[in-house]
């Protein structure tokens, strides 16, 4: 087993949706960036339309880390699966990645939509989203994601 890694955050989340729930994500927010990083970190970053963000669910804790198969959202129709099969807060590491539009840089402010972390949420990493770094050939998987998420975009006062 490798050795641990100590991390710290490159920003926060600031606005958007202040409790995590699970559908309805559309929106804007802001990452802003640590205000002690010069400027040019993000030279060059108003040219791509989305970005590679890592961040942490800092309001779980580490006692919902569930290392078993269940079904996804305890719901019986889709099938146990196990602990990495789901993109949630009951992993070990309670990491997340998600893939905002990015709307404009404002200095170390970014501003996205289709952020999926909430007010207050620790960025520990971004990048610009390559294509060409996406996946190759066809992409596979059950339909109970399709299911489960249908709603995950979704407007709530639609």
């Amino acid at each position: 087993m490798a050795e641990s890694l100590e991390i710290k955050p490159i920003g926060v989340v600031v606005g958007g949706r202040t409790e995590p729930t699970d559908d309805h994500w559309s929106g804007t927010a802001v990452i802003r960036l640590n205000p002690d990083f010069p400027a040019e970190v993000v030279q060059g970053l108003e040219e791509f339309s989305h970005l590679v963000v890592v961040w942490h669910f800092h309001k779980a804790s580490p006692d919902d880390v569930a290392l078993h198969a269940r079904s996804p959202r305890n719901d019986p129709r889709w099938p146990a699966t196990g602990t990495f099969v789901h993109r949630n807060h009951r992993r070990p590491n309670q990491l997340a990645q998600s893939f905002p539009r990015l709307l404009k840089v404002d200095g170390l402010d970014l501003h996205v939509t289709d952020l999926d972390a909430i007010d207050g949420t620790p960025i520990y990493d971004l990048a610009p989203y390559f294509r060409e770094m996406g996946p190759r050939g066809d992409v596979r998987e059950p339909a109970w994601p399709g299911e489960m998420l249908k709603d995950y975009w979704g407007d709530p006062q639609a």
